[in-house]
């Protein structure tokens, strides 16, 4: 079923490239500080040049042509370990403060569900912490349901 995912008036959506690799690293960079702002995420550039490639589409939005992007969103692959289907992971959701509650981050969502319908994928999902109540609120108002937990413990060196 293909969503309606109109941009607020003024916006713009593109397609992203490998040559936006830096870019998207600071978007990264940006969404985890502000859930973790004593935290260094330099590690990020790793992550982006270990996974972007033409095959992790990269979309931007824009205010106003040839203007620094105020949100983005990343999509990937994964293996679903049950059924063994291919389907749509989002690596990053990202709408700088500013331009919050907008609508953005939902049209982001319709777009890259519409993108994996395309392909013809029948799952899409996401990680999202626990304390990212707005993430949260949005992605369960879009349908999305919590299929397991990621769980982690910290080992200390005696």
């Amino acid at each position: 079923m293909i969503r309606n995912y109109e941009l607020p008036c003024g916006y713009s959506i593109h397609r992203g490239s490998s040559l936006d690799r830096a870019l998207l690293v600071k978007f990264m960079q940006q969404t985890y500080q502000e859930l973790f702002p004593k935290q260094d995420f330099s590690h990020l550039v790793r992550t982006v040049e270990q996974y972007l490639s033409s095959e992790t589409p990269l979309w931007w939005v824009q205010l106003q042509e040839g203007v620094t992007p105020v949100a983005c969103i990343w999509m990937g692959n994964a293996i679903n370990q049950v059924t063994g289907d291919r389907y749509t992971h989002i690596f990053l959701l990202y709408v700088v403060p500013e331009h919050r509650r907008q609508g953005i981050g939902r049209a982001l969502m319709y777009h890259a569900e519409n993108w994996a319908e395309n392909r013809g994928d029948r799952q899409i999902g996401l990680q999202v912490f626990q304390s990212n109540s707005a993430a949260l609120n949005l992605y369960n108002h879009l349908g999305y349901e919590t299929q397991s937990l990621s769980m982690m413990k910290v080992i200390r060196k005696s």
